[in-house]
This record gives C-alpha cells, sequence and structure tokens, in this order.
C-alpha cells in the first residue's frame, strides 16, 4: 500500500473538534479510485471495486475537502503514511501538497510512543489502554477510525486518566533524586464553563441537595473552604 506504486486514496473520514467537544460536523466519502482494489488492502477495508466503481473521483470531491480541512489543525495517527497518499492525490490534479492547505499536523502516534516507550501503540492497543471501546470496528472504516483516534486523542491529551493521582516509584530513593527537565513545559489550556454550563451544574447540586435532604459536599466545600 504505497501510493508511489500507483495505490490511490478509496476513502476520507473526518471528525471536528472545536475546544475539545466533538461537532458533528463530520466529513466522510467514498472515492472511485479508478484502479481494481488491491487483494491485501481489500482484506483491511473491505471495499470492493464494484462498490467504489459508482463513487465520485477523488477530483470530484477536493474542492469541498480543501473547504473542510483550510488552515485546521489536523490529527492523524501515523501521519507520514496518510499524507503520502493525500500528498500524491493533490499532485495528480497539479495543486500543491496537502501539507499547503491546512494548519500544523499532529501524529498521535509520536505522541504515543512518547508517552508509552516500548509498547503497542496501534490505534486498537490504545482504545484498549484508555478504555475506549472498539468492539464494532470489524474492518479499518475512515470515518469509525477517526471517531476513535478524537477519543483516543482526548484521552492522552487530558493529562489525567482517573480521579486519583497514583504515582509509581521505581525505588524509595527516587523521590530524593533530583530531576531536571530541559524541555519548556507548553502551555495550559483554561476553558473556563459558560453561563449554561453554570446553570447546568447548579441545577445537577440542587437536585443531588434534595434527595440526600442536604448539601453536597461540593457546595459545603465552597461556603467554607480550607
Amino acid at each position: 500500500m504505497n501510493p508511489r506504486s500507483g495505490d490511490r486514496v478509496i476513502e476520507i473520514g473526518c471528525v471536528e473538534l472545536v475546544n475539545r467537544k466533538l461537532t458533528g460536523n463530520n466529513f466522510h466519502r467514498y472515492i472511485n479510485p479508478e484502479r481494481d482494489s488491491e487483494e491485501g488492502a481489500l482484506a483491511v477495508h473491505g471495499l470492493t471495486t464494484e462498490f467504489l466503481s459508482d463513487k465520485p473521483k477523488f477530483a470530484q470531491i477536493i474542492d469541498e475537502l480543501r473547504d473542510y480541512l483550510s488552515g485546521a489543525e489536523i490529527i492523524i495517527h501515523n501521519a507520514p503514511f496518510d499524507v503520502a497518499f493525500l500528498n500524491a492525490e493533490f499532485a495528480l490534479l497539479d495543486l500543491p501538497d496537502f501539507t499547503k492547505h491546512v494548519g500544523p499536523i499532529v501524529d498521535t502516534l509520536v505522541q504515543a510512543k512518547e508517552l508509552h516507550p516500548g509498547k503497542k501503540n496501534s490505534l486498537d492497543a490504545l482504545c484498549s489502554r484508555y478504555g475506549i471501546s472498539n468492539a464494532h470496528r470489524k474492518l479499518h472504516g475512515a470515518l469509525l477510525d477517526a471517531e476513535l483516534l478524537a477519543d483516543v486523542f482526548l484521552a492522552m491529551s487530558r493529562g489525567q486518566n482517573s480521579l486519583t493521582m497514583e504515582m509509581q516509584v521505581e525505588n524509595e530513593d527516587s523521590a530524593n533524586q533530583d530531576q531536571s527537565f530541559d524541555a519548556p513545559l507548553p502551555d495550559v489550556i483554561v476553558l473556563c464553563a459558560s453561563d449554561a454550563d453554570l446553570d447546568a451544574h447548579n441545577a445537577l447540586l440542587s437536585g443531588l441537595d434534595k434527595d440526600s435532604k442536604g448539601k453536597t459536599v461540593w457546595r459545603m466545600q465552597t461556603e467554607n473552604p480550607v
């Protein structure tokens, strides 16, 4: 599966994240590759030559794809693989590389290898690691993969995967060892709750107060801070 040997894009699936939330503004197209489905690839994606034969060609969807992605930060798992195919399709239409039409590209495979060195970091492995159900993923489908990747990206980048902070110390002396970090810390992204979020939160607390016939720990803590 290599664009240099004539392999083509047959499906594109994208989901949109704004402020770390899925918007539902998805982009999904099947594409006629103008060639037969290669047997090895067919076992992966299950899209036959017959199924793709009446689908639009890449040239017919390029404008809406560019409009959808223009200037956006792009998140891809194993980005060099996807980008190579997209660059090849853009080149066939005498257009600048795909990378010239979008913003920065984040490769979640690179991130995963940094977070989990020496472990399997395929999309399936990451779904299992972060407790994301992919039981419905029998074959590789672009839109489904994008939806799963969005969940994985949010899980990897939230900084805390549970309500408790668990520290693993390899040995008793490690706590006393000086540690230095040369790399600068990334900017902290602060998302303030909207008025609607605050109203919904207060309504939830009021319901809990009523059910428990008292005040929730949250409200007691805010009224009597330590």
